[in-house]
């Protein structure tokens, strides 16, 4: 189904070309003066350059060919050359109408050309706990994820742990002081290795930053935890075996976080996945010249001539062998286009890592790890600040674990959904549906809440705002839905039934504000998909929010006599609650039944 704009496009450059001119003046845009009228074309204006004509003349003869067309109920032209336009009532019904029939798609069509598309989102260290620090990657990955998924790709999402570098041989040291009788660290053993893990996730949460500590302050320890990521590195068998235990306790904890988030991967690979892959992929950037030496470090060359700051080379090795990030995430695209061969590959971090990702994409080019036409993305976030502009921290001024920020807003929802309960002596609503609803509720505050915002910019995590039920939040948009759920609950509820009517013409300014906006959802999912940004689905909900609540408080619905008009009102209300659970879902969660 093509979009509504595409389709007003059509007919004002049919009108152009009819008249002697050129279709690329017949562009028609949605009107910035909306008091004025709803669509707008200035292709007269530049019209006029090339035909030596004044553009009012021009906008005068489009005005009266599209004076006839059944879809206009007016095309105007106003000095100096502006053409203004307005739908007729009867055509944008139809419109909506086709929107409603097209059911699950809304007229949004799935793209004729499917990508396989690589999403890297999430990036935890395992052993360490998810903090605040992880929520944009995972909820903005997520959506980027599902929006492609809606448009028809085969989407791709993958964790990417942090499970490589010196944290390995800090819990491995630690744990050796704790614990040195244990058959791991026998060099000589040859036996098999217990299948439970020595440690449990808490004691392993408490390792870490324990032997964090203390090789900050003893360089032996130091010195003996880099000894011990070098030998995991190289295959130690007992290493590689409490790695697993490692990776095995906290992917199981870590999987338990993310789904409270309602967020999921299909791939929960880490950077050790990549280390099999390595050597090969360093000898061949050798043997083709790309790698040398540089102060003992393995490097390559990445600048470009058009570069408007210094772009250092790209460190393949340090000086002592070992690999980086770089390393890890070279070898990382290796195994994917060897296993996956994607269209695209796109990285979520924080923006302050943009020249890590410029280094890994413009390497991975030059040494012919990928294809010429493979896409590389990086999408770089901004950060979630405190009320104070700072770093969302605990009181205490240390990092926030995000299982601790999740359960103070589910919290805060419950306590606000049992006051507003006791407000309206409605006790229908028993203690587990109100923590269920309080959850899915406080889950679309914090989502809708970050999401919202570009994804660049920095914004302020306002636990008041956010899970306000006015203004621009999730919130907002779910009691939207819920009153729409509830009105079509009483219409069915009645007796009544509508499945054999058809949205008709509308009858009121708000309701044909409703359908217009209504009309715009396929132009938003493609947009929201081709700029991987997630915020432009919230203006839209956020903008079909409002227009329906102006719909409702103007129309009396359920009092409404005639049949055909109330009819017709529900049917809209289907339209309008299916396209806003589909557009919640992309974000990444859901309404419930009642609130």
């Amino acid at each position: 189904m093509k979009k509504l704009l595409d389709l007003i496009t059509e007919k004002v450059t049919a009108a152009f070309t009819e008249a002697g001119y050129d279709a690329k003046y017949g562009k028609v845009t949605v009107s910035n003066r909306p008091d004025l009228c709803e669509y707008q074309c200035n292709g007269a204006l530049a019209a006029a350059k090339e035909y030596k004509k004044a553009p009012f003349l021009i906008a005068d003869e489009i005005a009266e060919k599209l004076s006839g067309d059944p879809a206009f109920s007016m095309a105007e032209s106003v000095k100096p050359g502006f053409l203004n336009l307005k739908l007729t009532e009867a055509y944008l019904a139809d419109y909506v109408a086709q929107m409603q029939a097209d059911e699950g798609r809304f007229g949004c069509e799935k793209t004729d050309q499917p990508k396989t598309i690589i999403v890297d989102y999430g990036g935890p260290n395992v052993a360490k706990p998810l903090h605040v620090g992880h929520l944009r990657s995972a909820i903005i990955g997520e959506s980027v994820k599902r929006i492609g998924r809606f448009m028809g790709h085969n989407m791709i999402g993958d964790v990417h742990l942090g499970d490589w570098g010196l944290q390995m041989g800090l819990i491995i040291t630690e744990l050796k002081e704790r614990k040195p009788e244990l058959v791991y660290f026998d060099g000589s053993y040859e036996g098999e290795y217990p299948t439970e893990a020595p440690f449990t996730i808490a004691e392993l949460e408490e390792i870490y930053p324990t032997a964090s500590g203390k090789s900050k302050e003893n360089e032996a320890y130091k010195e003996a935890a880099m000894q011990a990521t070098f030998e995991l590195q190289q295959g130690r068998r007992g290493y590689q075996a409490l790695l697993n235990h490692i990776l095995n306790v906290s992917v199981t904890d870590l999987k338990r976080n993310y789904e409270n988030l309602n967020v999921s991967f299909e791939l929960w690979k880490g950077e050790s996945d990549a280390d099999p892959y390595i050597p090969d992929m360093v000898q061949k950037m050798k043997d083709e010249g790309y790698a040398y030496l540089s102060d003992g470090a393995l490097v390559v060359d990445v600048k470009e001539e058009t570069d408007a700051k210094e772009v250092p080379p790209c460190m393949i090795l340090k000086s002592d062998g070992a690999s980086l990030y770089n390393t890890t995430d070279l070898g990382t695209i290796v195994w994917r286009m060897q296993d996956y061969n994607p269209d695209e590959m796109i990285y979520l971090a924080d923006k302050r890592q943009e020249l890590h990702f410029i280094q890994v994409f413009r390497c991975a080019r030059k040494t012919g790890l990928v294809k010429q036409e493979t896409g590389l993305k990086f999408i770089g976030f901004g950060t979630m600040n405190g009320k104070d502009g700072k770093p969302f921290k605990t009181r205490d001024g240390g990092v926030m674990r995000l299982e601790y920020l999740v359960n103070s807003v589910n919290e805060e929802m419950l306590k606000k959904i049992t006051e507003n309960q006791k407000e309206k002596e409605n006790l229908e609503i028993g203690e587990e549906e109100a923590k269920e609803t309080a959850r899915m509720i406080a889950l679309a505050a914090i989502k809708y809440g970050d999401l919202s915002n570009q994804a660049v910019k920095d914004y302020v995590f306002d636990i008041d705002r956010f899970t306000s039920f006015e203004g621009n939040t999730g919130p907002y948009i779910l009691y939207t839905i819920v009153r729409i759920k509830s009105i079509l609950n009483k219409f069915y509820g009645s007796g009544k039934t509508a499945d054999d009517a058809v949205i008709v013409a509308a009858h009121s300014k708000s309701e044909k504000d409703l359908m217009q906006t209504l009309a715009g959802f396929n132009a938003v999912m493609e947009q929201a998909f081709a700029e991987t940004a997630p915020h432009k689905v919230c203006a839209f909900i956020y903008e079909l929010a409002n227009a329906f609540n102006s719909f409702y408080h103007e129309t009396k619905i359920m009092a409404e006599e005639d049949e055909t008009t109330q009819k017709s009102y529900i049917r809209l209300l289907e339209l309008t609650k299916s396209v806003l659970e589909t557009c919640i879902d992309v974000l990444g969660f859901a309404a419930p039944e009642r609130m």
